[in-house]
C-alpha cells in the first residue's frame, strides 16, 4: 500500500487561538488565515466557532479595535495606530472605533 502524499499548499494544522492572536494585524483574507493555520476555509470557520461566539471577521475587527485602544491610550497617533493594527482606511477605522467605544480615537489619545 502506497503512503499518502499531501500535495496541498496548507501548513500543518496549528493552535488557532494562538495563531490568530499572533497574526491579527496581518493583512490577510480569511482564506489566507485558514491556509496559514493549516486548514481549509470551512474547517477554519468550524474550528473558529469552537473558539469564539464571533465570526472570524468580527473577531478580527474586535481584536484590532481593542489593540488600537491600548495604543491610543499610550499616545500613539491615530493614523499610525490604524495601520499598525491592520486597518486599511482611517475614516472607516474612526467610525467603527466610535461605534464600539462611544468616543473617537482622537479623544482616547488625548485622554
Amino acid at each position: 500500500m502506497a503512503d499518502f502524499v499531501n500535495n496541498s499548499t496548507q501548513a500543518p494544522k496549528i493552535d488557532l487561538k494562538d495563531f490568530m492572536e499572533k497574526n491579527f494585524k496581518n493583512d490577510m483574507s480569511m482564506s489566507e488565515f485558514a491556509r496559514a493555520s493549516g486548514r481549509s476555509l470551512s474547517t477554519f470557520k468550524r474550528d473558529f466557532k469552537k473558539m469564539s461566539d464571533l465570526s472570524p471577521e468580527r473577531w478580527l475587527t474586535d481584536r484590532r479595535l481593542r489593540a488600537s485602544y491600548e495604543l491610543l491610550k499610550r499616545g500613539h497617533r491615530v493614523t499610525d495606530t490604524c495601520f499598525d493594527v491592520g486597518f486599511k482606511n482611517v475614516s472607516h477605522f474612526s467610525a467603527i472605533f466610535k461605534r464600539k467605544f462611544g468616543v473617537t480615537p482622537g479623544e482616547v489619545r488625548r485622554g
